[in-house]
């Protein structure tokens, strides 16, 4: 089973478990049926947003330098200008 495939079947499982809950199918307290269940898409979403954040926020945060990366690049950068310009296409330096 592929990434996509358990994200969705997840997904699928989560969501029809919500609308069992949510049209009374699965019995619930009163009080949790009428003050909880309405609002969790809502807490899911914000739930998912603040995730997603932090993700970006520690990517960038442990994001560091690779000067060999960079190195590697300007020769791949340089190598292909020679082979262009040996095809006659003009390329300008930088």
């Amino acid at each position: 089973m592929t990434r996509a495939q358990q994200t969705i079947s997840i997904a699928l499982l989560l969501t029809s478990l919500y609308l069992a809950v949510f049209t009374h199918l699965i019995p619930v307290p009163e009080k949790i049926q009428t003050e909880i269940v309405p609002v969790i898409p809502f807490w899911a979403l914000i739930s998912f947003g603040a995730y997603l954040l932090f993700k970006l926020g520690w990517g960038v945060f442990t994001f560091n330098d690779v000067p060999e990366a960079h190195k590697e690049l300007m020769q791949q950068i340089s190598q292909a200008r020679v082979e262009l310009q040996a095809m006659g296409v003009d390329v300008g330096q930088d």
